[in-house]
């Protein structure tokens, strides 16, 4: 049998899974550093500048803000999941959740109409309710063995 107590440390206490975000994961991070340090070594601002005056590649205008924006990017790293204190400081949900002692919102009676998530809705839909429900129903291994929401459009 697989030992999925690690997987299990993953699972925020929203019902969000640490181990689907690109954040925890690193992988948008180290390409954005990559492509920086790439751009840095071949003076690519020189060449935006000149070749932004040319109609096919006037976007290029904007490099400089393009280039801001993946250092932005290098800072999507999360090394922590929730439970390690990873995420958002501010989260009312992991605070509420420890306070109650409980595992997750899943484990509440309130998880259904609790507005401490709304944050979440933006960025994630109502993905976190599906992972709730689903925990609530199923237990907390077949929800790490199945399909598991990151992004579900609210309906």
């Amino acid at each position: 049998m697989i030992d999925n107590t690690k997987d299990e440390d993953l699972i925020a206490y929203c019902g969000l899974y640490c181990g689907d975000c690109f954040s925890h994961k690193g992988r948008i991070a180290d390409l954005a550093r990559d492509l920086r340090k790439e751009l840095r070594q071949a003076k690519f601002d020189r060449h935006a500048e000149f070749l932004s005056d040319i109609s096919f590649f006037k976007a290029l205008k904007d490099y400089g803000e393009c280039y801001e924006v993946l250092g932005i990017m290098v800072k999507f790293r999360c090394k922590n999941a929730c439970r390690g204190g990873g995420g958002p400081p501010f989260c009312k949900i992991r605070k509420c959740a420890q306070k109650k002692g409980i595992v997750g919102c899943w484990e509440c009676d309130e998880f259904e109409t609790c507005e401490k998530p709304d944050f979440l809705k933006p960025g994630h839909g109502d993905a976190h309710l599906k992972n709730q429900r689903k925990i609530r129903k199923r237990g907390i291994l077949e929800f790490l063995d199945g399909k598991r929401y990151w992004y579900s459009k609210i309906k």
